[in-house]
């Protein structure tokens, strides 16, 4: 078995029309006046998420986020026939895990930024299990789309989540592990609740998706799924 412990934790789950400008607003005392008009909603949610978190620079950080941050590119097509400049530049701006980073001048051993939609909570946990940093940080989270959501392209709600993963037991909030193996059948427990729906763990899908995994660490709710080669768990100390 593989396993991390978690220790700092906080998550960002703010009402599902939130707006950047309402997140610019409520969150404006942890970000530096010139860097806040430019930072996307989803910096600010990651930034937020990862405030009193005990980084280094040895320490490392996972991010994964499932749309690649579109909600950017999908405000400056907005503007158009009169394209804004403020809007290209954040459209081409650095992730927003990357935005947080910058602004605090915060340096690490390494960064692994992880997107996609398949098995992305699987992946991110995986390099944040075999990262020989001793601790790690994951980060994950999305920004509300607006047209792109018709087209499976975008977030339904914003979110971010940050934890801080160690060898270390003493003190822990919670386990994530891995034990290698053959996975059970049939439906496992449930991991979460998305858009008024039961986010069940099935032979077919298997892996929660980045948003019952914020939804599950914000609820300190239990998770257990499996694939191919082991199960994975989630568990509260």
């Amino acid at each position: 078995m593989t396993e991390r412990f978690l220790h700092h934790l906080r998550v960002e789950l703010p009402p599902a029309d939130e707006t950047a400008t309402i997140a610019r607003s409520r969150l404006a005392e942890k970000f530096p006046r010139t860097a806040l008009r430019r930072m996307t909603h989803l910096g600010l949610l990651v930034g937020s998420a990862l405030d009193g978190a005990p980084l280094g620079p040895d320490d490392a950080l996972v991010y994964a986020t499932t749309f690649a941050e579109t909600r950017a590119l999908e405000d400056f097509l907005a503007s158009f026939p009169a394209a804004s400049p403020l809007l290209f530049q954040t459209s081409i701006h650095p992730g927003g895990v990357q935005q947080v980073l910058i602004g605090r001048q915060q340096s690490l051993a390494r960064l692994w930024p992880l997107a996609g939609r398949a098995r992305l909570v699987e992946q991110a946990l995986l390099a944040a299990l075999l990262e020989p940093a001793p601790r790690v940080a994951l980060v994950g989270g999305e920004e509300r789309g607006t047209w792109m959501l018709d087209h499976g392209m975008a977030a339904a709600r914003p979110f971010a989540f940050a934890t801080i993963l160690t060898r270390e037991p003493a003190g822990a909030l919670g386990r994530m592990a891995f034990a290698p193996g053959s996975g059970g059948a049939g439906i496992l427990p449930v991991i979460g609740q998305t858009h008024g729906q039961d986010a069940r763990a099935t032979s077919d899908d298997p892996c929660p998706t980045l948003e019952a995994f914020a939804v599950a660490l914000a609820a300190h709710l239990p998770l257990r799924w499996h694939n191919t080669s082991g199960v994975w768990s989630l568990d509260w100390l």
